[in-house]
């Protein structure tokens, strides 16, 4: 049995067009199920669904009223789906119904972890009139999750998985709009078969993309990065901010030099604003599972980890400075090796003592 899961909100004119249009494309082919996932819609979309049960319609509807998200919707809509394939889709018929018997077919040839309705291989298209911005966007999204995966539209809501895929996920936490690529990674789908589709664009509603599903969408892939790659992403992270910090710290201590400040406190004005720069995104980007923690002694045992921290390179510079040799006539280098010592150093720290509290895996 296939149950096609379909997360809504205000889409009260598309309800009776897509569940139309799955019906002709698979009546008589399929056994199957329409799942829709509501987020407690103001307007009528419950009781279009409503309308079709009534009719015989092979509908149902679940109306989630303490939780919102798309991926959560989809998720809620996985875990209480009756089918052995799941498949998702958009309520706006920007994804073809006409598909999916073409899916189903191709994952049971294939043997496939999932099946993507794909934009961006041989014979896919959007409609014309996305504009360059949209067009960009998604491009661009694109690209970022390239590192996790070499799948080409990686960031579709068109896609059918076995069941027994998805129960193997580990750790789902998904955020943002983009479940796809959560199950890939966290399932993970190791065969993945992209067939193409037209993506048309929603002729009722508005689109659910903001500027706020976009930056979601960038946490959610960053906690992806950490999830496939562990210490490593985070540690780029962490230098990232680090070397964003020395900018913060030269330019206040400029600005208060032009102030009139002593150079003694100036500096260290500068010093104490560059470190409290680098708390705020380690605690909320780097180490962002711990942001429910306490701020003031994470804070704390951040500011004795970067004390500690100059204190190693302030050692291993000196000693290799003045050791005579080579780094006698080369001290930037040697200072070069201390400062990559001291932020190896306040990484580790960081990572293990002061963003310690209940880190839970992702």
């Amino acid at each position: 049995m296939l149950s096609i899961i379909v997360p809504t909100y205000c889409e009260e004119e598309n309800i009776h067009p897509v569940v139309a249009r799955i019906r002709a494309a698979l009546d008589s082919k399929l056994d199957y199920e329409i799942v829709f996932v509501d987020d407690n819609s103001p307007d009528k979309t419950v009781e279009r669904v409503g309308e079709l049960q009534k009719q015989g319609a092979p509908v149902r509807i679940i109306v989630r009223k303490d939780e919102r998200g798309l991926c959560s919707a989809i998720l809620r809509g996985f875990r209480e789906a009756r089918g052995d394939l799941l498949l998702c889709m958009d309520a706006d018929l920007s994804h073809p119904p006409e598909a999916i018997p073409d899916m189903v077919q191709a994952q049971k040839q294939n043997q496939a972890d999932m099946v993507i309705g794909s934009r961006y291989v041989a014979g896919g298209k959007t409609e014309e009139g996305w504009g360059l911005f949209r067009w960009l966007n998604s491009r661009v999204a694109g690209l970022l999750a390239r590192p996790l995966t070499a799948v080409r539209d990686a960031m579709t809501g068109f896609f059918v998985m076995p069941r027994s895929v998805f129960e193997r996920a580990k750790d789902l936490n998904p955020i943002g709009y983009k479940f796809a690529l959560e199950l890939i990674i966290k399932c993970p789908c190791r065969n993945v078969v992209e067939i193409p589709i037209f993506f048309a664009d929603r002729q009722h509603g508005e689109s659910k993309l903001s500027l706020a599903e976009q930056a979601r969408y960038i946490l959610h892939l960053k906690r992806l990065y950490d999830y496939r790659y562990g210490k490593a992403s985070r540690f780029i992270q962490f230098c990232l901010i680090g070397a964003s910090g020395i900018i913060v710290n030269l330019l206040v201590y400029s600005i208060l030099l032009k102030l009139g400040l002593q150079e003694g406190l100036a500096y260290a004005l500068a010093i104490w604003v560059s470190l409290t720069w680098n708390f705020v995104p380690n605690r909320y980007l780097t180490f962002d599972l711990t942001s429910q923690q306490p701020v003031w002694p994470q804070y704390g045992r951040f500011v004795v980890t970067c004390s500690l921290g100059a204190v190693v390179n302030w050692l291993i510079t000196m000693t290799l400075s003045h050791q005579g040799g080579w780094f006698d006539q080369h001290k930037l280098f040697a200072a070069l090796i201390g400062i990559a010592a001291g932020t190896i150093f306040n990484f580790m720290i960081s990572h293990e003592w002061a963003f310690r509290a209940a880190r839970v895996r992702k």
